[in-house]
């Protein structure tokens, strides 16, 4: 039976580490880590991570800010309120909850944060450092980050040799992913809806990230016997086991197969779930750090 990544206990430990930076950097400097949410509209997902993240930034001892606006917020009104953020000193990081409302440009908003405060790695210009390896000095996506981590718990920084197959292809975990993963030395494909024969492609991966969005998609005989299995997904589907009209949540991977087969796995919940708010918190203190002209803690 596969080992267990318990994602929870190293966002915990990531989550320290970060509350302890942002108490020496205040100590040291009288910088406080600010973080700002923007969420627009009445989303109740999205309502439910704005206020996780408000909550893990004044456990980590930031100065934590939200900003909830209507629906029908104009794009204009956005536009200045982003603004009037990538002015602030005391903000370091700049999240804007999506989806946007469709009356919303998406993409005009994400380029509007200023690049330096933009803790989730949707700018241009983060995804640039990212794509040509200047990991250091970006900020990584916070779930291919958080699900990085997770990776060297198992197999250690230097994935030399290591074969890697990702499933999913997104602006926001598939093709981030294959960038850390191509920096960490791993030879690393990327597969999606339209690879020809992906069962035998992900038997070639010793590690393989499932990031679909399709629950219970990859089966345990797609698995390398030993293979490290890292799964993205968050799935709701219906568990009459429970009662009438319950649900419970799943990943991408058949965990119950895959168990079998892999050396390690994610589970869904509490694997990398926990490591994307951790990695939001992480992003933040390193920018405060930098805006502080202090030596950033690396996680």
């Amino acid at each position: 039976m596969a080992e267990r990544i318990d994602g929870k206990a190293v966002a915990a430990e990531v989550v320290e580490k970060v509350r302890t930076a942002a108490d020496a950097l205040r100590a040291k400097t009288g910088v406080q880590t600010g973080l700002a949410v923007v969420i627009v509209g009445e989303d109740p997902a999205s309502q439910v991570y704005v206020a996780s993240k408000g909550r893990k930034a004044k456990e980590c001892g930031f100065h934590s800010v939200e900003h909830a606006l209507p629906e029908d917020t104009s794009e204009d009104d956005l536009v200045a309120l982003i603004e009037r953020l990538n002015a602030d000193p005391a903000i370091h990081g700049i999240l804007v909850q999506l989806p946007l409302p469709k009356h919303i440009d998406e993409g005009r908003i994400i380029q509007l944060i200023d690049p330096d405060k933009d803790v989730d790695g949707f700018h241009f210009i983060n995804v640039g450092k990212l794509g040509t390896g200047e990991v250091a000095t970006a900020f990584v996506p916070c779930t291919p980050a958080g699900s990085m981590l997770l990776i060297e718990r198992v197999l250690g920084r230097d994935l030399s040799g290591k074969t890697a197959v990702v499933v999913g292809r997104s602006n926001i975990v598939g093709k981030p992913m294959f960038n850390l993963l191509l920096a960490a030395n791993a030879t690393v494909t990327v597969a999606h809806s339209r690879t020809a024969d992906l069962p035998a492609l992900c038997r070639t991966a010793d590690i393989l990230v499932a990031a679909v969005g399709r629950p219970q998609m990859i089966k345990g005989d797609w698995i390398k016997p030993g293979a490290v299995v890292i799964d993205v997904g968050i799935n709701r589907i219906p568990a009459p086991e429970r009662g009438e009209g319950k649900t419970r949540l799943v990943g991408d991977v058949d965990f119950d197969g895959a168990e079998k087969v892999a050396g390690a796995i994610t589970p869904v919940p509490g694997g990398v779930g926990p490591m994307t708010i951790a990695m939001l918190m992480a992003n933040s203190v390193v920018s405060a750090y930098r805006a502080a002209g202090e030596e950033p803690p690396v996680f």
